[in-house]
């Protein structure tokens, strides 16, 4: 067999190959796209009411901050839905700005509630945790409109600080997230 022969096929080989890919992935992707009913997401505000942390107290009285989420959610056709969320927050005391990404799971038990978990990172630390919590939401009427509900939750974050060198600590809380759904 010659070198020509040979790289031929290769090349008829590797062109055939290639294929098998390209039409393996957009079947996937056709079977994943069946599955997937809708795709939409939030806006809205959370308020830490209140924490404690290695066994000191803070409120908003003593120590405000502020979230800003936004996520987006994919609901299949099931009562799970997995949401992805990011939160943007503000401390005063020390003054502080974090972002959270909060990936999670969310499961629809009627009459618009929805009890659910997510992850907890946040960018550029060492703090990582969980957050259990209840949705209440309620539909907004008419046609046509942006936003589809609102909503009110209620979150129980837990956060691990685990900084090289240093001291950890472990903190619990309870927040109060206002938003709408789109």
């Amino acid at each position: 067999m010659s070198a020509f022969e040979l790289q031929t096929r290769v090349g008829v080989f590797a062109f055939s190959a290639l294929r098998v890919i390209a039409v393996s992935t957009l079947a996937a992707f056709s079977i994943a796209a069946k599955a997937q009913t809708s795709v939409g997401g939030h806006v809205g505000l959370v308020l830490p009411l209140v924490t404690s942390t290695n066994g000191q107290r803070s409120d908003l009285a003593n120590n405000f901050s502020i979230g800003f989420p936004a996520g987006i959610t994919v609901k299949g056709t099931g009562r799970t839905a997995f949401d992805l969320e990011f939160i943007s927050s503000v401390q005063d005391d020390p003054r502080d700005v974090t972002l959270t990404v909060h990936p999670g799971f969310l499961w629809n038990v009627g009459h618009g509630l929805a009890p659910g978990i997510r992850a907890a990172f946040v960018v550029n630390s060492s703090t990582y945790g969980f957050t259990p919590l209840l949705n209440k939401s309620w539909p907004i009427k008419g046609k046509g409109q942006l936003f589809k509900a609102y909503f009110v939750e209620a979150d129980l974050p837990v956060r691990f600080n685990r900084p090289a060198g240093a001291p950890g600590t472990s903190s619990v809380g309870f927040a109060l997230h206002l938003g709408l759904g789109f």
